[in-house]
């Protein structure tokens, strides 16, 4: 292919990353496990942005129902492995890219043979669903050095502001990245593996309606059957794209050796609501007049009502650096219904 054009239709990322940064991007070989809502935006974003080897791996076909979140999908691909889909139409998109299509589960007697063959992967996208696939996955990539990305779930998640990437060790709120930090630990594994995950708490489930499985037989829907896939939340087509193209940027950036500013720290954040509580404590025993005898709230008390309940903004002045909680009905104590989001002035204020 002529080397120019390749050049032309990259030349947005050059001027971004630095010839020097979009050459290392060309020359990775990364690996997307899953090629559905998640997989498949990352696979096209990295595709697009310059990478020039990627395997692909998922052994599920596409359906009507799936299509609606798929990066690339037609009508007419209904029926057909979704690594085939993607491979047909990455070949029109980027002629130049090596594009490798396994439709087969990933599994520990497959693993060697998937990942490691014909070529070290500089990153592994793991974007499978089941926990169990993505420990096995994990544990692997630990034992042979490989980078792994791991994607908690995007369902039932609807706020795109909330999507980070953080070190598993500074996850909070998924309750996939809850399970999946724990059980990691069990490997001896408790950091170096980077997730997206989102810091909403999941939308709670109004009735059983809200929760659905995949292609399971009317007679067996209330069941569950061993090897079998099944989904229990449903997803926001929108959501699941971003969450691979914020782990298709991540990869850019880092194997471009970008220099960005790094992101802030979830632990950073836990320092902010420490600060919160800490600083509340002698305010609320003075406002109160020692009335009541302890200060009611932890730090996880405090990151839920300020964030999920007053969406970090005072409720008078709306967003602020030096938030703190105060009484909204001064003859009762603090309580999760009575406690609202104020900077410290008009907390201040409110309490004379």
């Amino acid at each position: 292919y002529d080397e120019t054009l390749i050049q032309e239709q990259l030349a947005r990322n050059i001027a971004f990353l630095g010839e020097d940064g979009v050459a290392r991007v060309r020359r990775a070989f990364v690996i997307v496990v899953g090629a559905g809502s998640v997989g498949s935006w990352a696979a096209l974003m990295l595709l697009r942005s310059g990478v020039q080897h990627l395997r692909l791996i998922d052994p599920a076909r596409l359906t009507r129902r799936t299509m609606a979140n798929h990066a690339v999908a037609e009508l007419e691909d209904i029926g057909l492995s979704k690594v085939d889909v993607l491979q047909k139409h990455f070949r029109e998109i980027a002629p130049f890219t090596k594009v490798e299509c396994f439709t087969e589960r990933l599994a520990p007697g497959t693993m060697n043979r998937l990942l490691d063959e014909k070529g070290h992967p500089v990153y592994v996208v793991d974007t499978v669903s089941n926990l169990d696939d993505k420990l096995e996955l994990a544990q692997y990539c630990h034992a042979n050095n490989i980078k792994v990305i791991s994607c908690m779930s995007p369902g039932a998640k609807a706020d795109p502001t909330r999507i980070q990437i953080a070190d598993v060790s500074d996850t909070l709120e998924d309750p996939l990245a809850r399970a999946y930090r724990r059980r990691l630990k069990m490997l001896k594994i408790d950091r170096g593996i980077p997730v997206a995950f989102s810091m909403e708490k999941p939308l709670a489930a109004e009735s059983r309606d809200f929760f659905f499985t995949d292609d399971i037989p009317e007679g067996i829907k209330n069941g569950f059957i061993d090897n079998f896939r099944t989904r229990h939340l449903p997803s926001l087509g929108p959501i699941g794209s971003m969450f691979g193209m914020a782990i298709a940027t991540h990869i850019l950036l880092h194997l471009a050796e970008f220099a960005a500013l790094p992101a802030q720290p979830i632990r950073i954040k836990d320092n902010f609501y420490n600060r919160v509580v800490h600083e509340s404590i002698p305010a609320y025993s003075y406002t109160c007049r020692n009335q009541y005898s302890t200060y009611p709230f932890t730090v996880h008390d405090a990151i839920y009502i300020i964030e999920e309940i007053w969406h970090g903004k005072s409720v008078i002045s709306g967003p602020q650096d030096r938030l703190t909680l105060a009484r909204w009905d001064r003859t009762k104590p603090l309580s999760y219904l009575n406690a609202v989001c104020m900077n410290r002035d008009e907390a201040r204020a409110h309490d004379k």
